[in-house]
């Protein structure tokens, strides 16, 4: 007697029947492949098979879409939580400079502005990961979203980590060493936005993937999203080059070119990468060019995305504003 076909099978056979037949699933059909396998009614086999289906294939901006509805369905937001302005990822790491992005989100939220940051580590060796950036600098790791929503009404910022949103997303992301390959996971785990916030800004290593990015957010109806090439693949500016922003605003899709903040010539590794280099740079302690217009490049893009500076340059200007109002004695803490 032939056995029944798995019901996941049938996700694998659209996308593995030959270069003529393959085709990439629909909104819906990848908002149920991925439920299936958030709720472990799939095998390990066919995880494999599925994800490295996708990669050959590369996956779509409808199947990336549909993959976030499915986590976002699985996310349970605790009630009276507060409103969150700015969803920002964190996957990728630092290997050459240091997270110098992470005073950007500090400035932004002694400003005011409520940001939740969201990320993974230790899935590429010889990098430097949000998380233990954070904990040296002395701030708190949500481990919650009770406790993120907690953070985010007495700091204004929250960094909570990718297995605490998804175990199943941190599991597959991990899978990386064991299938040789980047997974889709990588770009599904960037768009998730589990607060709903109005406005997320993304950084990739890769400018191909720049589209379905930003196609899947126009799918999603994400009213406000920028993407671009951030250094080491992060939510960072890099100053000493020209940065091409891909954007959607309500629905309408967009490209913006910013120039360079510092002459061309390109900047050195950072062969020590010490971390209390950030809070000597916030502190007034020393200056570097570099770190300080990454920080404020940085915040220029985020005050964009949000429709706070209707310009490039109003953005910068507002940005190197807030950077030289800053409370030197304060840091880390974010009062």
């Amino acid at each position: 007697m032939t056995p029944e076909p798995h019901p996941f099978s049938r996700f694998v056979a659209i996308l593995g029947r030959g270069k003529t037949l393959t085709r990439s699933l629909t909104v819906d059909e990848a908002e149920e492949a991925m439920s299936m396998i958030i709720e472990g009614r799939v095998l390990p086999e066919q995880v494999g098979a599925f994800l490295m289906l996708l990669r050959v294939k590369e996956e779509s901006p409808e199947e990336i879409a549909g993959f976030v509805r499915a986590v976002r369905s699985h996310v349970a937001i605790p009630a009276g939580a507060p409103k969150v302005d700015l969803d920002w990822s964190s996957y990728a790491g630092k290997r050459r400079q240091l997270p110098w992005f992470v005073l950007s989100a500090m400035l932004l939220a002694r400003s005011g502005i409520k940001v939740f940051m969201h990320g993974t580590e230790g899935h590429t060796a010889g990098r430097l990961y949000t998380r233990e950036t954070l904990e040296q600098l002395g701030l708190s790791i949500a481990g919650s979203f009770d406790e993120a929503a907690a953070q985010l009404a007495a700091t204004n910022f929250s960094y909570m980590p990718l297995e605490v949103i998804s175990p199943k997303l941190k599991h597959l992301i991990e899978l990386r060493p064991v299938l040789g390959l980047r997974s889709p996971v990588h770009t599904l785990s960037r768009m998730v936005n589990p607060f709903k916030a109005p406005a997320t800004i993304q950084g990739i290593f890769h400018p191909g993937y720049m589209d379905i990015h930003r196609g899947a957010a126009k799918v999603l109806g994400e009213p406000n999203m920028a993407v671009f090439r951030g250094e080491g693949g992060e939510v960072e500016r890099r100053p000493n080059k020209p940065c091409e922003v891909w954007t959607v605003h309500d629905g309408v899709a967009g490209e913006e070119v910013w120039p360079p903040l510092l002459p061309e010539p390109r900047q050195g590794a950072d062969e020590d990468m010490d971390i209390s280099r950030l809070t000597a740079l916030w502190r007034g302690e020393f200056a570097d060019d570099y770190a300080e217009a990454a920080v404020t490049g940085t915040v220029a893009l985020a005050l964009k995305v949000m429709r706070r500076a209707g310009s490039i340059e109003e953005a910068q200007g507002a940005a190197e504003a807030m950077w030289k109002a800053r409370d030197t004695a304060g840091f880390p803490a974010v009062a």
